[in-house]
């Protein structure tokens, strides 16, 4: 695995973070790449999978916040007016959303079926960053196999970087990826985890703060840097908190905070978009009874997971860059990671 943030003594916010300091740190999530590596292609997918049972027999409750609508996600809609995720998150490139989705199609009918039950509506949730930079995206080279592979090869302790939907993607003109980060909460004596994984592509280099420093000057002396905030990034909450879908939006609207804190003022050009989800609060498709009983947490008792979605969204985007490599794309245009342009010059 590569080295992450903490690796060079950069701990963000005092919360406590779980077993991996991952999104998988919430019970029931896995993530998988595949990614796709050669002279024309920098690019891949990044499947999270939210729980080990069919979500779309038992959905998560959800929500989703744009803070600058730039991007061509698909399922948003529906989570927004329901509150309710039925079937995995995947991440990819701008052009290969139709594909990714129709791939999610599948294998959510297959996966059904085999439960017996007959799928007639999905609604597949696809996030999208531009990585044409370094990827020849016109050829859209990820597919039904990528995807059914990433899905397979889904693990609690994930790769991080230029792997997966982050191979091709670019952060404050450094070479993006993908990160994650998690904290735990205790409530009542009982302990919850809210995790976050981002797909950073965005960024204007002179803007670059590393927990409270801002070294985006020394960066962009270094190296052509990026003179606007573009390119998107897609921010991925997860929690076992007992809350609803608007308190949950309240909570996952606070990764802003922490994208903000590494230097981003959410440009025009960025799509900047978070998806969450409860793996508690499940709601069955079908039930015996007209009325559900859930559990909430008390509105005044949100702050902490407030704070955890804030920290764990900006060590998220720092682990991204710190475990991305320096990457040359289809034109010839290099892309250096953060850990040769700055980080490794602070053990010295």
């Amino acid at each position: 695995m590569a080295k992450r943030i903490r690796d060079y003594g950069i701990v963000i916010g005092e919360g406590t973070p779980g077993k991996w300091n991952k999104i998988t740190d919430v019970p029931g999530v896995k993530v998988g790449h595949t990614t796709i590596d050669t002279p024309d292609h920098k690019t891949g997918v990044t499947v999270i999978l939210p729980c080990e049972d069919n979500p779309f027999i038992n959905k998560l409750t959800a929500a989703v916040y744009v803070h600058n609508g730039f991007g061509k996600s698909q399922g948003l809609v529906q989570i927004e007016e329901l509150g309710t995720m039925e079937t995995p998150i995947a991440l990819t490139n701008t052009l290969n959303v139709g594909k990714v989705h129709d791939a999610i199609v599948d294998y959510m009918i297959e996966r059904c079926a085999g439960e017996g039950v007959e799928v007639k509506s999905i609604n597949p949730v696809v996030g999208e960053c531009n990585d044409s930079s370094l990827n020849k995206i016109q050829e859209r080279a990820v597919g039904k196999a990528e995807v059914d592979a990433a899905i397979a090869g889904a693990v609690e302790d994930f790769e991080e970087g230029a792997v997966g939907a982050g191979t091709g993607t670019i952060c404050f003109g450094c070479k993006g990826g993908i990160g994650s980060a998690s904290r735990l909460m205790k409530y009542d004596g009982k302990t919850y985890t809210l995790g976050v994984l981002v797909q950073s592509n965005f960024g204007r280099t002179r803007d670059l703060c590393l927990n409270g420093k801002h070294i985006g000057p020394e960066i962009a002396a270094k190296i052509a840097e990026a003179e606007l905030d573009k390119g998107s990034i897609m921010m991925i909450v997860a929690t076992d908190l007992p809350v609803s879908d608007r308190q949950l939006k309240r909570i996952i609207k606070r990764a802003g905070a922490g994208l903000s804190r590494c230097g981003s003022y959410m440009g025009h050009g960025s799509g900047d978009i978070v998806i969450g989800f409860t793996t508690a609060n499940r709601i069955p498709s079908c039930a015996d009874s007209d009325v559900m009983n859930i559990q909430i947490l008390r509105e005044d008792k949100l702050e902490a997971a407030f704070r955890a979605a804030s920290d764990a969204t900006e060590e998220a985007i720092l682990n991204s860059l710190a475990a991305a490599r320096t990457v040359t794309g289809y034109r010839g245009e290099t892309r250096y990671s953060l850990t040769d342009l700055y980080l490794s010059t602070m053990q010295n």
